[in-house]
């Protein structure tokens, strides 16, 4: 899955506004107007791959708008003493990415999240969830497929939107 789809399926699964997303972006330490936004939430179609009208989306950029949407939905949280201010972005697959940060964001434990993908169909264990959200180099590290992240945030549309 793309990133940018990635990022339409989250904007509609929550209901974010643009000017929510560009709030978002910069909480998440990149400017971005409203009309790179609109670009970056354009549908690409695998025709025309240099359509100037779509930004693509790399995993820095993702990365720090869910970084950016952990702050807008939870505040600000201050750096403990030799911290950094922002944490370090990760090297991990994007998807299992996804799903930690917005467990985080969306104050959601493993029970809720096994929920969500069963309310898109998907059936998982408490283990699997446990084994998508720990560190890569684990020896319980699981990567997290397009599957887990596609109905995650299928599951988040119909819980949110109905």
């Amino acid at each position: 899955m793309e990133n940018n789809d990635i990022l339409v399926r989250l904007r509609y699964a929550l209901d974010i506004k643009n000017t929510d997303m560009v709030e978002i972006f910069k909480l998440g330490g990149i400017n971005v107007t409203k009309e790179e936004v609109l670009k970056m939430l354009t549908k690409s179609n695998e025709d025309d791959d240099e359509n100037e009208d779509i930004i693509k989306l790399n995993n820095v950029k993702l990365e720090s708008f869910l970084n950016g949407f952990i702050t807008f939905k939870r505040g600000k949280q201050d750096p403990k003493p030799g911290q950094p201010d922002r944490p370090p972005l990760s090297n991990e697959s994007i998807n299992n990415v996804l799903l930690k940060k917005l467990k985080i964001a969306l104050s959601l434990n493993s029970e809720d999240m096994i929920d969500i993908l069963k309310t898109a169909g998907v059936t998982v264990t408490k283990g699997e969830i446990s084994a998508i959200l720990r560190k890569e180099g684990h020896k319980n590290y699981k990567e997290c497929g397009d599957r887990y992240a596609r109905n995650f945030l299928k599951g988040l549309t119909l819980k949110y939107r109905g």
